[in-house]
Parts: C-alpha cells; structure tokens; sequence
C-alpha cells in the first residue's frame, strides 16, 4: 500500500471469481431435476459463529442449505417450485457476474476499507458514492427523481415515492414498477436489467434541472412497457426529520397530555438550511403551546450524527452547562458547552468550546424522559448521557446505549476520490465517564428486542477501551437549574412500577418468550419452524411494500414508547407526594 503497488489484488480478484463460478455450479447441481426440499434442514443464522468450510464437500452442505432456506422463502411469498429454482439459479449467476465485472476501483476501495476497519471500528474509507450517500444522510436532501429503488432478481424497483419529489409529480409511476432502461438528457437509453443497483441509482441521480428518461415495465394483467421523462429535482427527506406526536392519559379525573419527540439522526448542514436542533426547538415551542405536562425525547433508533447539534439541543433541556469533553492521544481535553464557561478552567491541557446561550423562554424545563435502545449510538448517547449526568430526566429503554464513544474527523479526498472517516479521540460525559464499550445505563429497564442482543459496540472488531477523566461538571459555575432535578428514589419507583406493569403486558410478555426461545435455538433455525412462523404471520400471502413494513416497524416498536409515556405519567403524578414526603 506505501508503495502505492496493486498488483496484488489481481490474486484477490483470480481466487473472488474463481469461488464465484465454484458456487455457481455447486448451487445448479443442488436444484438439478433430482431436488426436494428438506425440512429438517438446520442453520445457524449468524454467519460469523458459523465454522468455515475447509473441504468442497463442507461447502456443497453449507450451500445446499442455504439454498433450501432461499426456496423456502419464495414458496412462501407465493411463488412455485420451478419459478423459485429458476431465480435462485438466477441470483448466482448474477453473483458471479458481479464479481467478474468487478472493475480495479472497487477492489482498491475494498482493500482500503479493511485496512481501515482493522485500526478501530469506526475508521473507515468512503469511495465517492459512500461520500455522496453520507452528505445526503446528514443534510436530508439529496437531487434526483424522488424514489426509493430497490433489487428484485436483476430488476431495479420502485419500493416508494417521495412526496413532492419529480417520480410522484409525473402522476406516471407506481410501486413496484420495474426500471429496465435509463437515458439521460439527448442520451440513449442503457439497459440496466441485471446491473448493480448503485450504479443504477448513480445513472439515475444527477444536478437539479437535467432529465432523466426511465423505461418503465409494469406487470399487471397485461405487461405494459412505456417511458417516462422526468426532470431532477432537490428532494427534502422529510421522513428523517424531528416530528411530534401527542399523547393523553387519564388518571384520578384529570387528562394529562405529552409530546413524543421523535428524532432519528442528529441532522444539519453547514449553511444551516436544515438543523434538528431548529427543528427540535420549534416542535418544544408547538409542545408548550398545547400545555403539555411531559415530553418523551425518542432517540431509540438514532445512531448519531453531527456533535455541534447533539450539543446545542442538549441546551434546549438544560440550559446553560457543559455537554460533552473529547480527549485525544496527546491528552488535549476539549469541553463544549452552551454559554460561557466560568474563569480559570482553561488551562494547558483543556480547551472549553462554548455555543451560544439558549433563550431561557426556549429551554424546557418540564418533566422528561428519554427513549433509548441498543440502537442510540454516538451523538444520542451524549446527549442522553448528560441528561443523566445531570440528573435532568428518566432514561428509558434496553440495558444500556449502543457504546460509541469515539470521535472522527471527517475528511474529504482530492481528486474525487472519495473521504475518510478518522478516529482521533474519545468522548467523555460530564460525569467523567466515557460512553465507549458500555454506552449509556438505562434508569427504566425495558426487555431488549432478540434481535438486538448482538447489537452494540463490543460485538464489533477492534473496540477501543473504555477511559475515564475527572468530572467536569462544575465547570459552568454554581448556577441553580431551571428544572427540578430527577433523585433516586423517584427512579427507583419509576422502575418498580414499569417492571409491574411489563409484567403483565401481553406485548412484553411475546418479546420475552421470543428472546428466551432465541436463545434456547443459540442462533440455528430449522426450515419448518421458520415455514410455521411465516404462515402464522401471513407473510406468505404476498410481498410487503416498503410502505407496510415500515408500519409494520411501528407496530412492534410502540410498546417501548407506551411504556415510555407510562413511565412520564408517573413521574408527572408522583412528583408532588414524593416532595411531599420528602418534607415530612
């Protein structure tokens, strides 16, 4: 890699091929005219924590069950024996074509990445269409059609159409259309049938203004082909953004109203068109004008994003104080914080970097919760970390945040190339304590989702150890808080009660018997449970759109956030007789 020579990934390439076709004509003797399915087939789901195959005929076993969990699959997405064979065969040999037309790129960019993600976890090497995909994450826009594509079997579909966006404007396109052919303005039309699906969306996006023409085959009762010229456009991805919903519970006579704030990234951009710190700020203004008497910050299925707006919407609950602290290998501390910092606590080896002071008739200073999950990584559990810290609110959720306590720097490439991700230092709570390997400790304890289990920053290769530096949370003076700080024998109510009440919650009680009959399986998974667990749940009926599982998605997550509003209602109808006692 010094110097600069890839010869050797030709080998790389020679052996990647050479398996490619080996599986290929493994898996088309298996569904040769002698096939049967097997129900007795067992394996074990998670790849890693299966053995590897060291002899051809250990290879013939893995693929002839993988193969017969595939035809199980389509069989019971509607799809006959024979059709299922053929897209089975279909699949591999499109592998096999992927891995041919594997140009010198990306096996340089694969190359660059594992070496990348040998240092640590989290450095990592974007090519160019990584880059791309990463600015549009963090700025939610991106130019193009306004469509959500996806792979069926060598097809480019449509799964959605972005509201606003030129697919839905055109009136033309339905989901699930297939996408055979793209012509770019005064271009000829390229069959992309078979083609890697990012380099179908590369052909498809392009600069606000310039067509795109798609060849649309649609399969209804009669298949009808036909064009379809559309002009790119800005797309907002207003899906991503910070939303509210309002909650009521009735308790002794008295309704009680709460918001739920739901943010799933912490999003923005340099020139400040977009900011979940705005966004959330406007949404707790909406929140205080529909009195609400308690708000749920929702930062379970938020993995992160941009540190400058995680900080300044921590002040939005907080106030003036100290957020975070990163410390890098020359032991440099540098604290951020909203407002100005109290005199004398800079010194040789810290640094204090302070945002602007919140408007006080801005902050929230009513009861909180937040919502975590082993999926709140990074910029979450900052802000949930000094929540705690800080004594500010209830957090709420599985046993403990995902475990991201590294920084990056964020670097562009000349020449195009791409950029890199760099790890350069750890994070630190206000407490001392760094969020790395353990993340952040829930004080309401909620089931974890089996899925889950494996979920979190010590499942990863390479995690950096955890650290601790002196508490600095004095470092804004002796200023008295706005809000009433949460004590310890509120929490531990608050967590009796929700034990009680999970307990005998029919929900809980299904997400439990399946993390206990996960377990019991350690991973393997017989082909005729998962045909009785498919039909028990009518999946086989048809294909979900992207649409229904999403809503599905929301299903099976709302009892965390019920559970959540539980839990603020008694923080909200404890409070008073707990300081009452507390008196006496």
């Amino acid at each position: 890699m010094r110097a600069g020579n890839c010869a050797v990934l030709q080998q790389v390439y020679d052996v990647l091929v050479a398996r490619a076709r080996e599986n290929e004509a493994i898996v088309k003797k298996i569904l040769g005219p002698d096939y049967r399915l097997d129900e007795t087939v067992e394996m074990n789901v998670n790849v890693d924590k299966r053995p590897y195959v060291t002899t051809m005929a250990e290879k013939h076993e893995l693929l002839r069950k993988v193969v017969q969990f595939q035809i199980e699959n389509a069989l019971l997405a509607g799809v006959d024996l024979a059709e299922a064979k053929k897209q089975q065969i279909h699949q591999y040999e499109l592998q096999t074509m992927r891995v041919v037309e594997r140009n010198p790129e990306k096996l340089i960019t694969g190359a660059a990445k594992a070496f990348a993600l040998a240092l640590d976890p989290h450095t990592n090497y974007l090519s160019p269409e990584n880059f791309a995909d990463f600015e549009i994450q963090m700025q939610h826009s991106l130019e193009g059609i306004g469509a959500s594509l996806s792979s069926d079997n060598g097809f480019t579909v449509i799964e959605e159409l972005i509201p606003g966006g030129g697919a839905e404007r055109s009136g033309l396109l339905k989901l699930k259309d297939k996408i055979i052919a793209v012509a770019q303005e005064g271009g000829k039309p390229i069959n992309v049938i078979d083609m890697d699906l990012s380099d179908v969306i590369k052909m498809i996006r392009g600069k606000k203004g310039t067509k795109v023409t798609l060849t649309i085959l649609r399969q209804a009762e009669l298949t009808n082909r036909f064009d379809v010229t559309i002009t790119r456009d800005k797309i907002d991805i207003k899906e991503q953004e910070a939303k509210i919903n309002y909650e009521t519970r009735t308790v002794g006579g008295r309704q009680y109203r709460f918001g739920v704030i739901d943010l799933p990234s912490f999003y923005g951009d340099e020139k400040e068109n977009t900011s979940c710190y705005e966004d959330v700020k406007n949404l707790l203004a909406e929140a205080k004008r529909q009195h609400v008497d308690g708000i749920v910050l929702d930062l379970s299925r938020n993995g992160g994003g941009l540190l400058g707006e995680a900080v300044r919407l921590a002040g939005l609950f907080l106030d003036k104080g100290v957020i975070v602290a990163t410390k890098d290998n020359d032991e440099q501390v540098t604290i951020l914080a909203n407002g100005s910092a109290a005199s004398g606590t800079e010194g040789d080896n810290i640094k204090v970097i302070t945002f602007p002071s919140e408007d006080p008739r801005a902050v929230y200073t009513g009861p909180l919760v937040v919502l975590t999950s082993r999926l709140s990584a990074s910029a979450s559990e900052i802000v949930a970390g000094a929540l705690k810290d800080y004594h500010r609110a209830v957090i709420v959720g599985s046993d403990h945040t995902f475990g991201k306590g590294s920084v990056q720097t964020l670097m562009s490439l000349p020449w195009d190339l791409g950029g890199i991700t760099v790890t350069t230092a750890l994070y630190f709570l206000p407490g001392g304590k760094s969020t790395q390997k353990m993340g952040v400790e829930a004080d309401v304890r909620l089931p974890i989702r089996f899925i889950l289990e494996d979920v979190g920053e010590t499942a990863l290769d390479y995690p950096l150890p955890a650290q601790a530096i002196a508490p600095f949370l004095g470092v804004m003076g002796n200023v008295a808080p706005l809000w009433k700080p949460v004590e310890q024998p509120m929490i531990a109510e608050l967590a009796a009660r929700s034990k009680a009440r999970v307990a005998k919650e029919a929900k809980f009680a299904e997400i439990i018997k399946n993390n206990k009959e996960a377990a019991g399986k350690k991973g393997v998974i017989r082909l005729s449970d998962l045909r009785k667990e498919m039909e028990k749940e009518n999946s086989g009926q048809k294909k979900e759109t992207l649409t229904e599982l999403k809503q599905k998605a929301r299903e099976q997550y709302a009892p965390f956030v019920n559970e959540s509003v539980n839990v603020l209602l008694d923080m909200v109808t404890l409070g008073p007789a707990m300081m009452k006692g507390k008196k006496a």
